[in-house]
C-alpha cells in the first residue's frame, strides 16, 4: 500500500489505544492513538529501544518524566527517550486525546525530493517572513 487516509474516530470509540499502524499499513515506525477520561492516572513504563514522541490533539496531558511534571495542553508535545521512566496521564476535565509515535534506528537523514523542480524556490521562501 502506497498510501492510506483515516480518522482518529474510524479506529474506534471509547478509551484506550486505537492502533494506527495496523490500521493504515504503518511499517516504519508504531503509532496509536490513546484516548483517557478525566482524570485518568497512566501507567509508569519504559522501552528497551523505542523513543516515544506524544503529541496532545485535545484535552490536558498531565506528564511526569525524570522528575518533572507538567500539563501539555493541544499541540503540545513530549519526546522520551527509551529507557527513560515516564507516564502521561489526564491532567484535564475532559477526554485527553495524543498521538504517540515510537521508534528505534534513529534519523534516516534530509531524503525528502520535489516532483516538480519548480516548487523550488516557493518551498524554500515557505515560512519565511512575506512569503
Amino acid at each position: 500500500m502506497t498510501h492510506a487516509f483515516g480518522t482518529i474516530e474510524e479506529l474506534g470509540s471509547g478509551y484506550g489505544f486505537r492502533k494506527v499502524r495496523q490500521a493504515l499499513g504503518v511499517e516504519a515506525f508504531g503509532v496509536n492513538v490513546i484516548v483517557m477520561p478525566p482524570g485518568y492516572l497512566g501507567f509508569h513504563h519504559y522501552h528497551d529501544e523505542q523513543d516515544e514522541l506524544y503529541f496532545v490533539h485535545s484535552g490536558t496531558a498531565r506528564v511526569e518524566v525524570d522528575g518533572e511534571d507538567r500539563l501539555l495542553g493541544p499541540g503540545g508535545m513530549v519526546h522520551v527517550s527509551s529507557t527513560t521512566p515516564r507516564r502521561v496521564s489526564n491532567g484535564g476535565a475532559e477526554d485527553l486525546v495524543m498521538v504517540v509515535v515510537g521508534a528505534s534506528g534513529g534519523y534516516v537523514g534530509r531524503d525528502g525530493h520535489l516532483v516538480d523542480e519548480a516548487d523550488a524556490e516557493r518551498r524554500a521562501s515557505f515560512g519565511r517572513p512575506g512569503s
